[in-house]
Formats: C-alpha cells, sequence, structure tokens
C-alpha cells in the first residue's frame, strides 16, 4: 500500500531595513519592523489562514486518513506570536487532531552545519524546545535549511537521535533509481533519508498556474492518476514544497484551493493507497538502498546545491564575517546579542545576494526586499559594521567596569565619517553616496571594491577611535553635515520603495525561498 507524505516547509526572515552608512554606530536596531508585519499580514490573509482552515476540514472529513507534516522555523513561529498570533493558533488546532506532525530544524533557518556545527546543534535544539512549547510534540524527523543535505548531516542528525531525516531526491545521486523508497546515508546505522519526489512536487509548488505547460490546467483527478501509476513502483511518494504555495505563489484564482480540497478524495479513491506523515512512512517502510551524498545538495534551484546561497564573492565575504563574529558575541554574555547574531545568520539575507538571471535569477528577485542583490549586501555589510562597533564596545565595558560607562548600544553616537587616522584616507558623505548610488547602478566590480574599501576603512576608525580620539569633528558641524549628505544619498539613490510589494509576477518553476 503505497503512502502519499505531505511534507510542508513554513518559513518567514526577519528582514532588514536599508540600513545606510550613515545608520553605523547611531541605529542598533536592524530589522524592517514595517516590512515584516506587512508580508506576515499579507501571507496570513492569502495563505496560512485559508490553507490551515481546509485542512481542518480535510482532517476532519476523512476522519483522520488525510495526514500532514510541517517544519515552521523558529523565525516564522515568533512572528506569528508577534503579528498573527490567529496564525499560530490555527496550527495548533491542527496538531491537536493527532493528524499532523511537525519536525525539528535550524531554528533561525541557517547555513550553521557548514560554519559552525557547535551553533547549528544550538539551534536544533532550541527549536526542539520551541515545537515542545506550542505543538506538544518531540520530533523524530529532522529537516535541514532548504533541504541541505550529505553524508555528514545524516551522521550528525543520526548521533542526535533522530530517526529520519527528509532532503531533494537528485537525479545525479539516484542514478536511475526511484526516489519513492525509503534510503540511507552508507555512514548511518538506522537513520533514514527520505527523498522527495521533486516532479510530482514541482508540478504542484511551480508548475501549477503556468498557461505554457503542457498539462495546464492540472486537475486533482489528473494528479491522483499520476500517483497511482506509481503503485508497484514505489512505496511512498514524498511531496515536499513551500506551504506558501497555497494562496501566496499560486494565486486563488488560479484554483489552487480548488485542487487541494479535491485531492484527498481523489488519491484515496484508489483503495491501495493511504497518507502519512514522515515518522509514519519511516517507522513504516523498510531502508532499501544507500543514498551516498558526498557533497552538498538542496533543493533550491536547477542546480540543487548551495550555489543560491553561496554562489558569489559577495555571499562568501558576508557568511564569512559574520560567524567571525561568534566568539565576541559569545563573549558579552547577552541573550539578546546572540538572538540579534543568529538572526543575521537566517540564510535569506545571502539568498538575496544572489546575482544569478534567468528563470532563477527571477525566482531570487521575486522574493527580495530590495532592488538588487548589491543592495541586499551592502545594507547587510552596514549592519555587520556597526554590530561589530556594538561589541567592541560592548566588550570594552565588560573588561573596565568601573570606567566611566558608554551605556554602550544604547547610546552609541560616534561620527562615522569622522575616520581617524591618515587625515588624507578621511572618508566624506559625499564619496560614500556617490559610491554607493553608482554601485548600485552600474553593478561594477570596481565599485564594489570602493565600497567595500569603504567598509574596512570604517572598521578601521572604529578601532582607531578607541585609542585615538584625535579626529573629532563638533557635533554642529558633524550634524549639519550628516544631514547635507542624507539628503543627497535620497537623491541620488532614490525614494526605494518595497520590491517585494510591487511584484505582480509569480514564479513558475524552480525552487524558491523567501
Amino acid at each position: 500500500m503505497p503512502s502519499v507524505c505531505f511534507y510542508f516547509q513554513v518559513h518567514q526572515p526577519y528582514r532588514l531595513k536599508e540600513y545606510n552608512f550613515f545608520d553605523i554606530g547611531h541605529d542598533h536596531y536592524y530589522e524592517n519592523e514595517k516590512l515584516n508585519r506587512e508580508v506576515m499580514n499579507k501571507v496570513a490573509d492569502k495563505c496560512y489562514i485559508p490553507t490551515n482552515k481546509m485542512m481542518l476540514e480535510l482532517i476532519k472529513k476523512h476522519k483522520g486518513k488525510f495526514r500532514i507534516s510541517y517544519s515552521i522555523s523558529g523565525t516564522a513561529l515568533e512572528q506569528f506570536e508577534k503579528y498573527r498570533p490567529d496564525v499560530l493558533e490555527s496550527f495548533v488546532a491542527l496538531s491537536k487532531t493527532g493528524c499532523v506532525e511537525f519536525l525539528s530544524e535550524t531554528y533561525y533557518h541557517s547555513l550553521s552545519f557548514i560554519y559552525d556545527k557547535k551553533e547549528f546543534k544550538r539551534q536544533v535544539e532550541k527549536h526542539r524546545d520551541l515545537i515542545k512549547k506550542y505543538f506538544k510534540q518531540s520530533p523524530t524527523v529532522f529537516r535541514n535549511t532548504e533541504l541541505i543535505y550529505n553524508n555528514e548531516i545524516a551522521k550528525t542528525i543520526e548521533d542526535m537521535g533522530y530517526k529520519a531525516i527528509v532532503c531533494e531526491g537528485v537525479d545525479r545521486i539516484l542514478e536511475n533509481r526511484s526516489p519513492n523508497f525509503i534510503y540511507r546515508s552508507p555512514n548511518c546505522h538506522s537513520l533514514k533519508t527520505l527523498l522527495k519526489n521533486y516532479r510530482l512536487s514541482d508540478d504542484i509548488a511551480f508548475r501549477f498556474s503556468d498557461p505554457n505547460w503542457t498539462e495546464h490546467p492540472l486537475s486533482a483527478t489528473k494528479f491522483a492518476g499520476w500517483v497511482h501509476s506509481i503503485a508497484g513502483n514505489g512505496e511512498l511518494i514524498n511531496l515536499f514544497m513551500d506551504y506558501e504555495t497555497f494562496g501566496e505563489h499560486q494565486w486563488e484564482s488560479s484554483g489552487i484551493f480548488d485542487f487541494l480540497s479535491q485531492l484527498p478524495t481523489e488519491i484515496l479513491s484508489h483503495k491501495d493507497f493511504d497518507f502519512k506523515t514522515v515518522s509514519e512512512v519511516a517507522e513504516k517502510y523498510p531502508i532499501r538502498d544507500d543514498y551516498d551524498a558526498h557533497d552538498l545538495t538542496s533543493w533550491a534551484d536547477t542546480e540543487r546545491d548551495l550555489s543560491a546561497w553561496l554562489g558569489n564573492s559577495m555571499q562568501n565575504e558576508a557568511i564569512e564575517r559574520i560567524y567571525s563574529f561568534k566568539e565576541r558575541v559569545l563573549a558579552t554574555e547577552r541573550e539578546d546579542i546572540l538572538d540579534t547574531w543568529a538572526k543575521l545568520l537566517t540564510s535569506d539575507h545571502f539568498y538575496y545576494m544572489c546575482t544569478k538571471f534567468w528563470a532563477d535569477g527571477d525566482v531570487h528577485k521575486y522574493f527580495s526586499p530590495y532592488q538588487s542583490p548589491y543592495d541586499a549586501y551592502i545594507y547587510f555589510m552596514n549592519v555587520l559594521t556597526d554590530m561589530e562597533y556594538v561589541l567592541s564596545e560592548l566588550l570594552k565595558q565588560k573588561k573596565m567596569p568601573n570606567a566611566k560607562k558608554n551605556t554602550a548600544v544604547d547610546s552609541l553616537n560616534i561620527n562615522a565619517l569622522t575616520v581617524a587616522g591618515d587625515p588624507n584616507e578621511q572618508v566624506t558623505n559625499t564619496e560614500v553616496a556617490t559610491a554607493t548610488a553608482t554601485y548600485s547602478s552600474n553593478l561594477k566590480e570596481d565599485v564594489l571594491n570602493k565600497v567595500k574599501s569603504l567598509a574596512k576603512r570604517v572598521s578601521a576608525k572604529n578601532s582607531i577611535s578607541k585609542s585615538s580620539p584625535k579626529k573629532v569633528v563638533s557635533k554642529e558641524a558633524s550634524e549639519k553635515k550628516k544631514t547635507t549628505s542624507k539628503s543627497n544619498v535620497k537623491t541620488a539613490t532614490g525614494d526605494k520603495k518595497i520590491a517585494a510589494n510591487k511584484k505582480t509576477t509569480k514564479p513558475t518553476s524552480k525552487k524558491k525561498a523567501r
């Protein structure tokens, strides 16, 4: 009896505001509160609330035969509680049916396994505690951020006590084998690897509303027929996708909710088929073969590797720099600083910096709140420069508790433009504004180098200014200069509107984050 296993990823990042050069040293709050609230309200009204309502109705209608699994990131759960508690309540209602399972993942939807395994385990444990708190479940199945997977991850997860892990069914590893069986990493003993059937999953997630697709329009009857054709050639069909597929990526007008409401009936019309959660299929079916993944894979883009987040020098520089802060973050012994730092590890920040073109590039642009990947890079790096300064001040106070308190992050007011050191190297507001604006519009490597150079000089200024206050600009002159230059920047860069609110086209193919 083949089982259909529905698993949905639910994730919302904390988006950063357009943090410009002049905010460094003055503004230590980095999130775009307004945008985060707007996006949550939009997706809640279009997807989470109506889809959860339908899922609850389907579970009741089919008397427990319709079963589903979710993996909800910690940052999404936090924002449910903060902005839309009704969404959180609707997930809790689903959990009480006994037909819904919640998976483990990294709390901040991060790439921490690659950069810091201790931080990875901290985030997984923190997320498990949150799932226990809200849904009274102790997850036994793990999904890594964006289904990132290899043998080493599988072994780590097995050692952490999990029974199964979900990942993409990558053709180059399967080598003509079917994803519709349970596999195992060769270095594991009992951990079961569940592979996404990406062809059937993407028919719903990406191609459903594409009028150019030869199978358009897709009915529940047609799709169920494809699933039923697997009978005798597979034991489980893993349909893994973003939960936002329903109502957000595929709009209500596409007929996606009608499709969803009819699908369980069509699937169950074949007496040999049923629905099960991820742990239920892992429990029922045996391991049939090895899935030997030496390289890291994911469900992102056509490559199904890590190039969506680590494909260019901007992404690599940004992620290596934020992870380099860890020891200083821990040294502050401040939970709020640790949380701020960990939110900057969220993979979406690096996804926005992707410079791919064609279809994959369109998907990245769809989810980015910025006008270009270069803007995403500049704002992120400006935030890191400020955070580095905050850490420096906090640690200085910690070492000298009896010294005159600078009140650190609450009152830092160092003029970011009064670069100490060689007076010939002083950075001017106009210089920065021109470089940033030109960089954003022309996207040239030499301008990128210019911005990097400016960032380094500000960083150098921060370290020098602690011991040598010789280049102090009067407060009055500084404020006048700052006001003039901010005006210049606004004129140069234009009044940027949130890209996410301007998008009218929807992705029709490939995997995406948000």
